[in-house]
């Protein structure tokens, strides 16, 4: 019976998830219909990830939840892909995706 190797070969491509990537705080702006459950399941593609946002604002307007979502220590292309599935959610109309402005965060904190 062969002796068995661990077979060190390079990724063929890089790791986008990798810590090593460059992280920055993402600022996620949602609008959706108003639905009882849209709130747990946006913030459980967060939970999912092991993530904890540092702030979220939700306000209701007639039939239309407004969402902001400021969220530290991301890879860009990771938050963009956690935007994507944001999108994908039933009732969700438009994410925006930038990054956060300190001044922001710091303007809602001294209004909250």
């Amino acid at each position: 019976m062969p002796h068995l190797e661990a077979v060190n070969t390079p990724p063929t491509r890089a790791d986008v998830w990798n810590v090593s990537n460059a992280h920055c705080r993402v600022h996620y702006q949602l609008l959706a219909e108003a639905e009882p459950d849209l709130l747990c399941r946006a913030l459980n593609l967060f939970a999912l990830q092991c993530l904890t946002p540092q702030q979220v604002n939700v306000q209701r307007t007639d039939d239309w939840l407004s969402l902001d979502i400021v969220i530290d220590g991301l890879s860009w292309h990771r938050a963009q892909v956690i935007a994507e599935k944001l999108r994908n959610l039933i009732s969700v109309c438009s994410v925006e995706l930038q990054v956060a402005d300190s001044a922001w965060v710091e303007a809602a904190q001294a209004t909250g």
